[in-house]
Order: C-alpha cells, then sequence, then structure tokens
C-alpha cells in the first residue's frame, strides 16, 4: 500500500438504524449524479419503520447497480434534519473525523476514477452488485487535516460558484419567461399609453387558425416561415479550438471549427427534447441537435421564449426514444405579435440572454476545473488552484 493511502474500510462503519418508530418520513433517494434527491418511489401503504435513518455528514449509496451503470450512487448528506433511504441502501459514516474529514471523503467519491475502480470490483450478477468487503478493499490518499481542508475549501470555491451561477441563470430564464406569458399569452403587454393591453381594453380578434382571441393587428404563421432548421453534424474529425461545441446539456467542449456563425436557437432532436438552447456566437452543434437560421434578427428572442414553452414530448415522434423532425417543427403555427411589440420585448430580454450566456461558458471552465481538482486528488501533494 503507497504510503499515504489507506483502505475505505478502515476509515468507516456501517451504520444500521432503522425508522422503528416511524418518526421519519421524508424518504429521499440518490441521484446517479451524487447527491440525494426527493425518492420517486410510490410509498402509499409502505410501512416506513424498515426504511434507514440518514443523519448529518452519513453517507448513503446503492451498491446494486454499479456494473450496469458503470457509476456507484452515492451522496453524503449535510441535512441537519434526519430522514429516510430505501433498506437496500448501504448508510456509513466516518469512524474518526478528526483524521478524515466527510466532505473530503465525498469529493473522492465523486472522481470518476473511483466509479472505473468500482465498476472493475463488481460480481457477476447480471445488475454487477459491489459487494461491500470489496468497496471497503479500495484506498484513497489521507494527507493532514489541513491538507483536506485546504483541498474541500478549494474545491467547495468553484462548486459554489457554479450553483450561484445557475440560480442566476434560473432566476433570469424565468424573469423572461414571465414576461413572455404576460405580453404574449396575457396579451397584457405595454399599449401606446403603457398601460397593460388586455385589461386596458384593447381590441382582440378571433383568429381562426390559433383558435383564439389576439390583439388586433397581429397575426399567425408557420414556424418555417420565420426560420430554417437545420442539421447539426458529427464533430470527432475537429481539432481543439475556442468554438463552442454544443449537446442537448449545454457545452461539450472547444474546437477550432464553427457550423455556423449568427445568433440561433438549438433544439435537441433525440433524447432531452425540451432543453433549447439559444447561442449568439459562432458555434458548432452535435448532430443529435437541431440549429436554426433566423430569419429576421428581430424575432429572435421571441422565437427562443416560443420554443421554450413547447411540449416537445407531446409531439414526439419516436418510439423508445423521444425524437423530433424538422417536419414536425416547421408545422407549428405561431403567434405573429407587431413589430413595435417584438422591438420592446427583444430590447427587454436581450441583456438576460447574454448574461445566461456568458455564465454558460463560464461554468464549462469552473466544471472543468472541478474536475481538475478531483483528479488531483490522487497525488501526494495537491497544489492549490487559484479561482
Amino acid at each position: 500500500m503507497r504510503s499515504n493511502y489507506k483502505r475505505i474500510g478502515s476509515c468507516i462503519r456501517q451504520i444500521n438504524v432503522k425508522n422503528t418508530e416511524g418518526k421519519y418520513d421524508l424518504l429521499l433517494g440518490i441521484n446517479i449524479n451524487k447527491y440525494f434527491m426527493p425518492s420517486v418511489a410510490n410509498i402509499v401503504g409502505t410501512d416506513l419503520t424498515r426504511y434507514k435513518v440518514v443523519k448529518k455528514n452519513q453517507f448513503a449509496c446503492n451498491r446494486m447497480h454499479v456494473g450496469r451503470d458503470y457509476r456507484i450512487p452515492m451522496a453524503l448528506s449535510d441535512s441537519e434534519s434526519p430522514f429516510i433511504v430505501s433498506p437496500a441502501y448501504t448508510v456509513f459514516e466516518i469512524i474518526d473525523e478528526s483524521n478524515l474529514l466527510p466532505e473530503y471523503l465525498m469529493m473522492w467519491f465523486s472522481r470518476a476514477e473511483f466509479d472505473r475502480e468500482t465498476w472493475f470490483h463488481t460480481d457477476a450478477d447480471v445488475r454487477g452488485g459491489l459487494p461491500w468487503d470489496l468497496f471497503c478493499d479500495i484506498e484513497l490518499p489521507i494527507p493532514s487535516i489541513k491538507k483536506q481542508q485546504e483541498i474541500v475549501n478549494e474545491y467547495n470555491t468553484i462548486t459554489n460558484r457554479i450553483a450561484l451561477n445557475e440560480k442566476l441563470n434560473q432566476k433570469l430564464e424565468e424573469t423572461a419567461q414571465a414576461v413572455y406569458k404576460h405580453w404574449f399569452v396575457d396579451f397584457e403587454f405595454p399599449d401606446n399609453d403603457g398601460k397593460p393591453y388586455k385589461s386596458s381594453g384593447g381590441k382582440m380578434i378571433y383568429n381562426e387558425e390559433l383558435d383564439d382571441e389576439i390583439p388586433e393587428g397581429w397575426e399567425d404563421a408557420k414556424l418555417s416561415e420565420l426560420l430554417e432548421v437545420k442539421y447539426g453534424k458529427d464533430y470527432k474529425h475537429l481539432k481543439s479550438g475556442d468554438i463552442p461545441l454544443y449537446g442537448s446539456g449545454g457545452i461539450m467542449g472547444y474546437y477550432d471549427k464553427a457550423l455556423y456563425e449568427k445568433p440561433s436557437i438549438l433544439i435537441p432532436r433525440k433524447g432531452s427534447l425540451d432543453n433549447i438552447l439559444f447561442v449568439d456566437e459562432p458555434f458548432w452543434s452535435v448532430d443529435t441537435m437541431f440549429y436554426t437560421i433566423i430569419n429576421n434578427e428581430s424575432y429572435t428572442n421571441y422565437l427562443f421564449h416560443f420554443l421554450k414553452k413547447i411540449d416537445y414530448y407531446s409531439l414526439n415522434v419516436g418510439s423508445a426514444v423521444p425524437s423530433m423532425t424538422t417536419k414536425v417543427l416547421n408545422d407549428i403555427t405561431i403567434l405573429l405579435p407587431s413589430s413595435n411589440t417584438l422591438g420592446n420585448f427583444e430590447a427587454l430580454t436581450s441583456k438576460m440572454l447574454r448574461i445566461v450566456k456568458q455564465n454558460d461558458r463560464q461554468q464549462f471552465s469552473l466544471i472543468e476545473l472541478a474536475s481538475t481538482i478531483l483528479s488531483k486528488m490522487s497525488k501526494e501533494e495537491t497544489k492549490t488552484v487559484v479561482v
């Protein structure tokens, strides 16, 4: 064994406290990305006294499907209030926190290399379970408590900034969506006097195509009249560069060529159909994404928010895997507001979108930096990364 490495099993002990008195009813599961989340299990009529209790600084993991998922769902509780988890989960805690910090151990569990090692130790079961004794045999480096705290603090600085960016983006997107709904669903956009249009007596006309009343002077159109939907392309031939590559989850990396250089709205065509992205810089998108050529840039923000509110799963033309086609998108009927209202909406929401995009680019760099810190944990001397 390497000098500063120890077996996980020498540092932890299992905890098997059941909810025998039925004191706790908050049931949580473990996300594959290693955090506790509300359980999706139907617990109506379930005897919760058999479930295991998790307290602050205790861990829970699901060792049953590691071989199938190539990851071990694992989470550390930072909650002051105890909760319960499935009786099939393993709950454990650190024996001596003066020698090993829970946050440091959780960082080790978060490493991609750790998941690969646990997968290697899985058994022959079809789901690939991870036996407890083999889990305990995995080693990790344990520097001084002072060094552990430095590493944890450095990592938390980055992850806290990531979380802050996510909250800011969510707030900005919610605000923009609320403005969109107020103006183009409730029709309470400012009239010529700055008053809400519909509630101030603005004239409404029935539109047969939309089967709804819309403000006088507004029209309807097919989505294909406002933008052209194009397929993304394979990127494996590209080299490293500074052009962002987009998939359905956002930026996947940076490469040397752009597929398109003008503002565009990206729409997933397989899998997660509802993650609509707006890009206002040269980019490349993968072949499981659509990108769009917008005919009139004054419609950009309006189109983006219109496309975000669509229930794509109800339009799904796939079977097991949700999918989308250009024909389905092109045939969508869209409300066409007056140019003056569109211009006002564009001016109001453009700054919000720019901030969201800046945060998205920063997020990619921060996530890479956090990953670098995790990968350096295997070295005896971990240098501090300045953020």
